[in-house]
């Protein structure tokens, strides 16, 4: 049996998440990570991405958008901007963001604020992957 910590995700309206995991997968804006229990304290800012919650038996996926974390060894607090399940997402709205903020990229005129742009593609990328 692998070692368990406590995995807290809470976003500003509620409480997303809460239980033990054996690991945590998720995007930092230093790159990808992993945290297994008895990991080195460590906080990191969260970068949108695919979140994978490991428990056991069982791997949960969801739509991370941005926020920051905290780990210590016992214990993982993630708190994030956004969060979803893959079932909340709706992937019609997201295919349409990302259609929306290729074409502002692919116009590249001088009102086109790139880093939203790319911001915004990230976001609906993320939404997509989660989905499938």
């Amino acid at each position: 049996m692998a070692d368990l910590f406590k995995l807290k995700i809470v976003t500003p309206d509620k409480i997303f998440y809460e239980g033990d995991a054996i690991m945590v997968e998720l995007t930092t804006t230093e790159g990808q990570i992993g945290v297994y229990a008895n990991h080195i304290p460590l906080t990191a800012i969260i970068s949108p991405g695919v979140l994978k919650i490991h428990e056991e038996g069982q791997v949960r996926k969801a739509s991370l958008i941005s926020g920051f974390m905290e780990i210590l060894p016992e214990q993982v607090v993630i708190m994030a901007e956004v969060a979803e399940w893959p079932e909340e997402i709706d992937a019609n709205r997201a295919e349409e963001a990302r259609v929306r903020a290729e074409r502002r990229l692919k116009e590249n005129s001088a009102e086109t604020d790139t880093l939203r742009a790319e911001m915004a593609l990230k976001r609906a990328l993320t939404r997509l992957e989660a989905r499938q």
